[in-house]
């Protein structure tokens, strides 16, 4: 069992450099089945969510090469319409999208409910409901879901609540269909108008992308080669900003688009910190104890979900009483009964928490409940009094590429060590 092992009370200097977005490739990749040839992409995370999809890709009949450690080719010529493994699409949320790439392609397809993180309810209704309004039949049922369709006609759809992955898949069933598609009351965040970009440039009518209204043109095929980098990922960049003020650092983040990251900026100036605009970089640094907030995440441009328990760490330090008001995912707030354990006095009931904060954390063994908890009980560690050890790797892994090595350059006393448990002794 791996662990990573993080002595406190470093201060964070340096420069770090953003990778490509995770919630960007898990889309784009299942995208690329719209692709009678072949597709280079760039910038690609080296994580364990993007080795996943690329194993179903393959399980599709998808030639794979990985030309580097971010950039692979995809060829997508000789696609078989099968049932995708449920084993493996059962694994993460964005097996989703499977779904809307091969509606548009075969017209056919079945995929394991999707997996992820375990943040609640996550209801795909608005995709289900596209999807027929489009004239697929649907059916959901014994740990699968399958979608048939003749023919996808084009049609006006109205999101009943935004949806990111609604909002994708949609446009994903659309390029190919016959006609217009408008998707109203449409979300917009950075990743959505990633893989618009990457549609339009292999030959997709996608106009709309990034705001409230979207509408695809139906196109009879896309071209049969291209090539696309994915853009650079916003939470990442994110989390290496809470990162710097949590620990009173100074931390230029590098490769990463500044407006993508507005809301995460006028928080930290908010709490007391600093953020100076490079242009492709952020320098933030801080060098006093945060001040209160009230935070409520909401869809882009708000406060996002996935940043909540990064700041989640920093409120928790803060001079004061402050909120967080949490309106996507219900049970994002699991990482509280980890922070408490290191000294944090945090009540959390539903979808608030009051965090009275603390002038410091103390070390402690915790366990990431998911990705973004993960990260943040990451940034405890580097801040904390003493050792502390943090189990449940996975969850990071898929979504963070090399974020021990990435948090080491930046001054952090972090290792990852595999720990042998009771059971494999005797193994």
């Amino acid at each position: 069992m791996e662990k990573l092992v993080i002595k406190g009370g470093t201060r964070l200097k340096g420069d770090v450099t953003i990778g490509g977005a995770k919630n960007s490739a898990v889309a784009i990749l299942p995208a690329t089945l719209l692709v009678n040839g072949i597709c280079k992409i760039n910038n690609l995370p080296n994580i364990s969510d993007v080795k996943i999809i690329c194993n179903i890709l393959k399980e599709f009949g998808a030639k794979i090469t990985w030309n580097g450690e971010h950039e692979i080719t995809i060829d997508t010529t000789h696609i078989n319409c099968s049932t995708a493994p449920l084993d493996m699409t059962s694994k993460f949320r964005a097996s989703y999208y499977l779904i809307g790439s091969m509606l548009g392609r075969c017209g056919n397809i079945e995929v394991g409910l999707p997996g992820g993180c375990n943040l609640g309810a996550r209801p795909i209704d608005q995709h289900i409901k596209g999807f027929e309004l489009l004239g697929a039949k649907v059916e959901v049922g014994q740990g699968k879901i399958s979608a048939k369709a003749k023919k996808l006609i084009g049609t006006s759809i109205y999101m009943d609540v935004i949806s990111v992955g609604a909002t994708i898949n949609i446009m994903l069933a659309s390029v190919l269909a016959e006609g217009t598609t408008t998707i109203d009351n449409a979300a917009k965040e950075p990743h959505i108008v990633d893989v618009a970009n990457f549609l339009n440039t292999m030959g997709a009518d996608i106009r709309g992308a990034g705001t409230d209204v979207i509408k695809i043109n139906g196109v009879k095929s896309l071209k049969n080669e291209g090539t696309y980098s994915v853009v650079p990922d916003q939470i990442e960049a994110g989390t290496f900003m809470l990162a710097a003020v949590a620990s009173k650092g100074d931390v230029v983040i590098r490769n990463c688009i500044p407006e993508h990251l507005d809301c995460i900026t006028a928080k930290i100036l908010e709490i007391g910190g600093n953020v100076e605009d490079l242009g492709d970089a952020l320098r933030v640094w801080c060098n006093k104890r945060p001040n209160k907030a009230t935070v409520k995440t909401l869809p882009y441009p708000g406060f996002p979900t996935d940043m909540q328990p990064q700041i989640g760490v920093v409120l928790s330090l803060a001079d004061g009483t402050s909120i967080i008001n949490e309106s996507i995912w219900e049970s994002r707030f699991q990482y509280t009964g980890e922070l408490n354990k290191m000294g944090a006095h945090i009540t959390a009931q539903g979808k608030s928490a009051v965090f009275e904060g603390v002038k410091e954390l103390s070390a402690a063994p915790v366990y990431a409940t998911d990705l973004r908890a993960g990260a943040a009980l990451i940034i405890a560690g580097i801040v904390a009094n003493g050792e502390t050890e943090l189990y449940n790797l996975e969850h990071i892994d898929r979504g963070y590429e090399n974020i021990e090595e990435k948090f080491r350059m930046l001054g952090a006393n972090i290792k990852r060590v595999c720990e042998v448990t009771e059971e494999e002794k005797y193994v």
